[in-house]
Formats: structure tokens, sequence, C-alpha cells
């Protein structure tokens, strides 16, 4: 019992974290807009800002909240053990049925994620997708989604069975191996659900290719997402490692930014690529990837975790869950510590875009990305810390401001 009051406790203490956060997400709405950034929003749309923001923290929280009762009930009533219960005692299908439940529990946030898109998204005018993409794309995630984690537990499985003590350091490396693989074959597993086509030719691939020349940079292409099918939002990305490498931009990005804009913002997914940003990342990874393995070491050694949960011996499948539960507890100091290195990374790329002469177009870039895809222009600090990948825009503003005077 006191294993399960154990999980109980983890599950609340999550829940009441992220109920925090959602609640000075909240309350940062009415901060004060610094002056760099004042030209983003007319006093409309500013007010038609907030009123989004206040519909997705609000939604936000009740997805959270269903989540942690779907998990409560799962948890406290044994309800995993039972469901394997029906399924042959084989190993393998014990796992199955763990993560096939947890999977099938994950269809309580469907209505949400709906909502979202087919209410507040298109009731702000950035929807774009249909009811049967919504529906396709609702299954797509499903099936990967029970795959890999069916993957990541057989692979727990297996060396655990076959090395025992020596779980830790074979797991953590085998799970980095694994996140290396899925980034090698991200271009190709994006094609499940986008279209890619090679940038047109014209002064504006002319330019990106230049930039790309003038440092020796090597990409396997450049390529334009059909982003508009879902949303009006923009972005662009760098994916992939090795002949692989790809830099992605969105449709609705190429349409609605001057050439000037895209290269400064391509300027700075290539400043991703020459500082080596996607392997740095990888090696924060590792680390918690090792924490993960640790997790992994002292709930096998238990089986009285096991039986607290209903379960006659050891569930892989199962173990999988407590696990990820497990490191939810520690994961925002990770989160603090990743962020923080992200941040970095993107002033390092708006520097290097600064350094190809993009500055100004990187900051009128910058203005349009916020202003296309709803941005909060005067974030919490705390906030920052512990969930921005990416400053705040006015910070941007300022370092790129900054490095352009010392040019």
């Amino acid at each position: 019992m006191t294993f399960k009051i154990a999980a109980i406790m983890i599950l609340i203490v999550v829940w009441l974290y992220q109920t925090l956060l959602n609640r000075i997400r909240r309350k940062s709405a009415s901060n004060p807009i610094p002056d760099n950034v004042a030209d983003v929003y007319d006093t409309e749309t500013y007010g038609k800002w907030r009123r989004y923001h206040a519909e997705k923290c609000r939604l936000s929280m009740a997805q959270n909240t269903a989540s942690f009762l779907t998990d409560l009930l799962l948890i406290g009533l044994n309800l995993y053990a039972a469901f394997a219960g029906v399924f042959p005692e084989t190993l393998f299908l014990q796992l199955f049925a763990v993560l096939l439940l947890s999977a099938l529990s994950g269809v309580v946030s469907l209505p949400f994620s709906y909502y979202d898109d087919m209410v507040i998204e298109q009731k702000y005018g950035f929807n774009r997708t249909g009811k049967k993409t919504f529906a396709a794309d609702a299954v797509k995630q499903f099936v990967i989604g029970l795959v890999l984690t069916c993957l990541i537990a057989l692979l727990l499985m297996w060396i655990h069975r076959a090395l025992g003590d020596w779980l830790i350091v074979v797991f953590a490396g085998a799970m980095v191996l694994l996140a290396l693989g899925i980034s090698f074959l991200y271009p190709y597993f994006s094609r499940i659900f986008n279209k890619f086509t090679p940038l047109e030719d014209g002064e504006l691939k002319e330019k990106l290719t230049a930039l790309l020349t003038k440092h020796g940079y090597h990409v396997r292409a450049i390529q334009v997402m059909d982003a508009s099918r879902r949303s009006t939002k923009t972005n662009a990305y760098f994916t992939g490692f090795g002949k692989t490498k790809t830099i992605v931009l969105y449709d609705t990005l190429v349409q609605k930014m001057t050439t000037e804009e895209i290269c400064a913002v391509f300027a700075h997914e290539m400043g991703h690529g020459l500082h080596r940003d996607t392997l740095k990342n990888q090696c924060v990874s590792f680390v918690q990837m090792l924490v993960l393995a640790v997790l992994a070491f002292f709930t096998l050694r238990e089986e009285a975790i096991f039986a607290a949960f209903g379960f006659a011996g050891v569930n892989y499948g199962f173990a999988l869950l407590l696990i990820m539960m497990e490191f939810s507890l520690v994961s925002p100091l990770f989160g603090l510590f990743a962020n923080a290195l992200s941040r970095r990374a993107e002033y390092r790329a708006d520097a290097q875009a600064v350094s190809e002469g993009y500055g100004e177009a990187l900051i009128s870039g910058l203005k349009k990305l916020a202003r296309g895809n709803f941005a909060e222009l005067a974030p919490d600090p705390w906030l920052v810390k512990l969930e921005a990948s990416h400053p705040p825009i006015s910070a941007r503003i300022d370092a790129i401001r900054g490095k352009r005077k010392k040019n």
C-alpha cells in the first residue's frame, strides 16, 4: 500500500505544479508590454490576444485535471492489472495490455484537443484542419505512440532479463541510440503527417544557397512544408543528422515574409547547425536517459511495487509507466537546465543572422512570427525559466540590437 500511496502523491504533486504554472500563465497576461514590441499588436488585436490566452489557459487546466483524474482512477483501482488479466499470461501480451490501456486512456484528452483546434483556434482564425484530417492525425499519433512505447518497454525487458544490474548503463545508452535514430529518421517520419516540396528556384533559393555555400555547410534539402493545411501559424526548423540534414520552412512563412526576412530566419536556423546545437541537446538528453535508467534499476529491483498495484510479478509495461511517473517529479529541474541552454542557443543563432547582415530583417521577421502565432509578449520570468526554450521576443530584439552596435 505504501508504494501505491507514493504513486498517488506523485500524481497529486505533478498536478498541483501544473496548476500553479497555469495560474502564473494566466496572471502574466496583464504584464506591461515592453516598448520594443509595443507595435506587434494594436489595441484591438491585443484585447483579442488576451481573450485567446485566457481560453487556452482554461482549456489547458481542464485537460490536465481530466488526465490527472483518469490516472488517479487507473492507479488507485488497480485497473492496469485488471485489464492485463484479460490477456494471456505471456510477458509480451501482459506488457502490451498495460501500454494499450495507457494509450486508450489518452483518448480522454481527445475532446480537449478537438475543442482546442476546432473551436478556439477556429474562432481566432488560425485553424485550417478539417474533421477528417484531425481524425486521421489522432489515429496516426495513437498508433505511433503505442508502437514506440511498446518498443521501449520491450527494450527494457530484454536488457533487464539479460543483463540484470548492468541495466543502468546499457538502458541509458540504448535510449540515446533510439533517440538518435528517431532524430535521424524524423525527416521521413514527418511525411506521415505533412507533404514536403523542394523550395522552388528563384531569388530566395539563390540567397539561401549562397548562405550555405559561404560557410561550407551542407544540407540534404531546403524544403517547404504544407503547414497551411492545418494552421495559419508560421515556423521554420532544422532537423536530421548527417546526410538527412534538412532545413524546413512552413509554407505560411514563405507566403507572409519578405525575402530578406526569410533569409534572416534561415540564417538563424543555419546558426543552430553551425553551432551543433542539435548534438548539444542530445548530450543533455543522455543525462536525462541516465536518470531514467537509474529509476528503472530501482523500480525493477522491487517486485513488491508491482504487487501493490495488483500484478502477480514484474510487468515491464507498467514499469515503464512508473518510471515516467517518477521522472515527472524531477523533470522541472531538467527543464530549468535544458531550457537555459536552449535559450542561449537561440541568442547565438540570432547573432549568426546579425553577422550575415540580417539583423533588422530578423527583428521584423520575429515581430511577424509573434503576431502571426499570437505569441505572448511579456511572459512571467518564472515561466521563461521553467518552460521556455526560446527567450521572450523583447529580450531577443534587445540582444540583436546590441550585437548590431558592436558590429
